[in-house]
């Protein structure tokens, strides 16, 4: 760990001996330009990937999908969503989505050290792994006819599958097709759509109403 001498003074005397105590410039010369670090910086490495095999099993809780949603900002948003709505994972694509690193985990509020996280290499094929083992999926889209809360009431419990796509495009035709049904978000009409990690939270609020693990019954 590297801070600043002021930002040093914050530190327990057990954390002071891990730290280095660098000038100001000389901190800002280790990270990248722009970086905002209020004296602190700490080397770390990616966070550890699950297996699929680890999360698909219905009785282990919610998981989100996220088919080409590239955005760290978003992405972490929705990690942040997850972990407060319950969510055992979080499954992402191993290109065309972000590493779970740097600005990810910032946006995620600390949230990528709570909740798992997947790499898969085909979204479509998981979505239909998922299915035979016992899970109900669900993926967003703005054109479908049935209301999530509709769905999520149906198919109550910790064994939904959320997926949302990127925005703008929405779900891959084959990720639309995998899923068990898709599901709309009921909006008025001074706004076509929401942004995709406000999308992710409505969804995930929704579907952790009627978990009796979120929500268990009075």
């Amino acid at each position: 760990m590297h801070v600043t001498r002021n930002a040093s003074n914050d530190l327990s005397n057990a954390d002071k001996a891990f730290a280095k105590v660098e000038l100001p410039g000389e901190l800002d010369a280790k990270l990248p330009p722009g970086a905002v670090h209020q004296g602190f910086a700490l080397k770390a490495g990616v966070l550890d990937a699950e297996p699929l095999q680890a999360v698909a099993d219905p009785t282990h809780g919610l998981l989100v999908v996220l088919d080409q949603i590239t955005d760290p900002q978003n992405a972490g948003a929705i990690f942040r969503s997850a972990a407060a709505f319950g969510a055992r994972a979080v499954i992402m694509q191993d290109r065309k989505a972000p590493p779970v690193f740097g600005a990810l985990c910032k946006a995620s509020v600390g949230c990528t050290e709570v909740i798992g996280h997947v790499r898969v290499t085909n979204i479509a094929d998981t979505l239909l792994s998922l299915r035979k083992a016992g899970r109900f999926v669900i993926g967003l889209a703005g054109e479908a006819e049935a209301s999530l809360a509709e769905l999520t009431a149906a198919h109550a419990g910790p064994g939904l599958v959320i997926v949302m796509g990127a925005e703008g495009t929405g779900l891959r035709p084959r990720v639309a097709e995998s899923c068990d049904a898709l599901a709309r978000i009921p909006m008025g009409a001074k706004a076509e759509s929401l942004n995709v990690s406000a999308a992710a939270a409505v969804a995930l609020y929704e579907a952790s109403r009627h978990d009796p693990r979120i929500n268990p019954p009075r």
